[in-house]
């Protein structure tokens, strides 16, 4: 997949025979074969011409327009998968509270494993920390998820074991960024910024994948129903937060690739990229999706696993089978 990531404020994205070309105050900024383009994503005050609409929906190339500090505001979407039998499915086991409680479980169960897979990493890589207590804590929480009785008293073990975790990615950053909690609406520090725009934007991708097979993006296992949220998008990117995102924002502090000069700060308090920093932290985040890596036997990539993972979720969905999460390896 292909993302193309629109920030320059007061361009304007127009299309010329099969190309997409960006302008502004009349001078060509970018231009690029559509053919080579999956996904657009647009910041803030970017305009779009109506040939633009037009030939984007044809081409099936999906749009989503986004705040400058990443929040979703719409989408312009081609018209939906007619896999009528999946969203049929997708109802049948919403209603059904073995199957959920079975997804919750698992969904839940692969985080807390990725959690715990990523901080003996660290810890093994750096003698001198040590997170023991909390790993111990992590492991105590997914002891207890398979044994639970409701979706809502699984999200309580996620919860304390995510505080857990927190507490030790905060010792895994460079001393240069404080992080003591998370925050999110909004983040109130440089790296609850890094993290929110990355949660962000693989929800983005995975909405696309969940939508493009027929599922109702709206109606999630595990986050259930909320007016106006896509909640299966939030189901499907628990696992991959931490071994996509944390591992990025961890890279790119620890790196030095951002500082905490890229920042502003909002009249709201938030805290936020600036424009050119966002450019960087897109190539990151781009580097990182098709970076290769082996995955049960075979060479693959964080794009093609979500994939992946959103067919098994189909495959158990139809069948009404276990479904087994990505787990970092």
């Amino acid at each position: 997949m292909s993302i193309l990531y629109l920030l320059e404020q007061g361009s304007k994205l127009r299309k010329t025979s099969k190309r997409l070309v960006v302008e502004k105050g009349g001078t060509t900024l970018l231009e690029v074969p559509a053919f080579e383009i999956d996904q657009i994503l647009i910041f803030g005050n970017v305009q779009i011409s109506t040939q633009a609409i037009n030939f984007l929906l044809e081409s099936s190339i999906e749009v989503s327009f986004l705040s400058m500090n990443g929040r979703l505001r719409g989408k312009l979407s081609p018209v939906q998968s007619k896999n009528i039998f999946l969203r049929l499915a997708q109802y049948d086991r919403f209603k059904d509270e073995e199957f959920k409680l079975m997804i919750a479980k698992s969904i839940i169960g692969a985080k807390l494993k990725n959690q715990r897979t990523l901080l003996l990493r660290y810890q093994r890589n750096h003698p001198d920390i040590d997170f023991t207590s909390r790993i111990s804590m992590i492991s105590q929480s997914l002891l207890r998820v398979p044994h639970e009785k409701t979706i809502s008293s699984i999200m309580g073990q996620e919860g304390a074991s995510t505080r857990a975790y927190y507490h030790c990615y905060s010792m895994m950053l460079s001393d240069d960024f404080s992080f003591t909690r998370r925050t999110r609406h909004p983040p109130l520090d440089p790296v609850n910024a890094l993290l929110s725009l990355g949660y962000v934007l693989i929800t983005n991708e995975m909405a696309a994948l969940v939508e493009s097979v027929g599922f109702d993006p709206f109606i999630g296992f595990v986050h259930g129903l909320r007016y106006g949220r896509q909640s299966l998008p939030l189901d499907m990117i628990e696992v991959f937060r931490y071994p996509v995102i944390d591992t990025l924002v961890q890279s790119i502090i620890n790196k030095g690739v951002i500082k905490e000069v890229d920042f502003r700060k909002e009249d709201d308090g938030a805290v936020l990229l600036n424009e050119e920093s966002m450019k960087k932290y897109f190539k990151q985040y781009e580097d990182r999706m098709e970076k290769t890596f082996k995955q049960k036997g075979s060479y693959s990539c964080y794009r093609q696993v979500f994939r992946d993972e959103i067919d098994n979720l189909r495959k158990s969905v139809l069948n009404r089978e276990e479904y087994d999460p990505f787990l970092v390896r």
